[in-house]
């Protein structure tokens, strides 16, 4: 085995290792450290206060580590933050040698590689870095566009209906489908809902069908109109694990306010557009302020249209079910406004195809207008 291929291999049990833990709003990040192709050690960064990867690998070294091998999926940090720098570790540590899948793409404090150089370690860059980068996506865009990764997640049927023209929705997709979307909701810091979900679904937005801990609950109210009744209401934090915020307006009713405030809900203003509605992109912000990472878009068809059509939703997980309505006036996956031609619409880049039962998982990011690889 080549050095390359060595380095190649490793790095694939790094990012294995990275896939672990809930360290938001911290990035996932894995560690290895090998001599030759022996490896002595693995480590990930489980949650945000705990060790980062390199120093949980360094904890678990069976052995001396001195001039070994570190490969880690991101630069080490430099900076004195929850946890002491990274850097000063992998020197105690006295490593030979640092191979990284990628660079932090705002690092509190540069110049971490020079650092580790100018003490004599040899560090290399971007070693399964598209991998490293694709770990760690959702966390970038937060740190430097101080917004959440958005996933828009439907579960539709084949003529695109995501409910009867009644809001029926009850089910579209099977049982599987249902427990994968539920993983989904574990793997998210939020989920997001506009009222009029709310209204028709009266959703819990939990996690019940699977292992995991339930998100934050969202809810794009800009009146108030969410029902005092509604499950996202009545189900408390202390009963459902976590808390409810519905984001509303300046002009929010006062009585509506002192009714939803007595709740177990909290209430967060934000300010609209000109024709009224919560401004989405100031909504998102207040949701990253808050450190949530990635967020679950759950709907309904307005939500899911204003997100594609100011590009505030990175990625999308659609769940399509062989069953077809027919009926014009069903409510549609997404209401984004007129389009004239198809390559004028949105699509997933490279996705990825999961058959769950009788249901399809469409997966991929989301980008618009033509494929630039189609063959015309």
């Amino acid at each position: 085995m080549s050095e390359r291929e060595r380095d190649v291999a490793l790095m694939g049990l790094a990012l294995e290792a990275g896939r672990r833990g809930r360290p938001s709003p911290n990035p996932h990040v894995g560690a290895v450290i090998a001599r030759g192709e022996r490896v002595i050690a693995v480590g990930h960064h489980a949650r945000a206060g705990d060790a980062h990867a390199e120093v949980d690998a360094i904890r678990n070294a069976a052995g001396d580590t001195e001039g070994a091998t570190l490969y880690c999926t991101l630069e080490p940090c430099n900076h004195f933050g929850r946890t002491p720098p990274c850097t000063d570790a992998i020197l105690s540590a006295r490593l030979g040698r640092v191979v990284i899948g990628c660079a932090d793409p705002k690092p509190p404090k540069p110049g971490a590689i020079d650092k580790l150089r100018a003490a004599g370690v040899e560090v290399e860059v971007g070693v399964c870095g598209d991998e490293a980068q694709a770990l760690i996506r959702d966390w970038a865009r937060f740190v430097t566009a101080r917004l959440p990764w958005v996933v828009l997640k439907a579960a539709v049927t084949l003529d695109g209906r995501i409910a009867a023209r009644t809001g029926d929705s009850r089910w579209i997709t099977g049982e599987h489908a249902r427990a994968q979307a539920h993983a989904l909701r574990d793997a998210a810091d939020a989920v997001l809902v506009g009222v009029g979900t709310v209204r028709a679904d009266d959703p819990s937005l939990d996690v019940r069908l699977v292992e995991g801990r339930d998100p934050v609950r969202v809810v794009l109210d800009t009146h108030l109109g969410t029902p005092a009744d509604a499950k996202l209401v009545t189900s408390t934090a202390a009963r459902s694990g976590a808390p409810t915020w519905i984001l509303h307006g300046p002009s929010a009713p006062a009585g509506r306010r002192a009714a939803l405030a007595r709740a177990n809900v909290e209430l967060v203003e934000v300010p609209v557009s000109a024709e009224g509605r919560l401004e989405l992109r100031a909504a998102l912000a207040t949701l990253a302020a808050r450190d949530v990472v990635r967020v679950l878009a759950e709907g309904g068809a307005s939500v899911h249209g204003a997100l594609l059509r100011e590009g505030l939703a990175q990625e999308a997980a659609i769940f399509v079910a062989p069953r077809i309505l027919g009926d014009a006036d069903a409510i549609p996956l997404a209401r984004a406004g007129a389009l004239a031609r198809i390559a004028d619409g949105w699509r997933l880049s490279d996705p990825t195809v999961q058959l769950l039962g009788g249901d399809v998982l469409f997966r991929g990011l989301l980008a618009a207008g033509p494929d630039p690889s189609a063959v015309l």
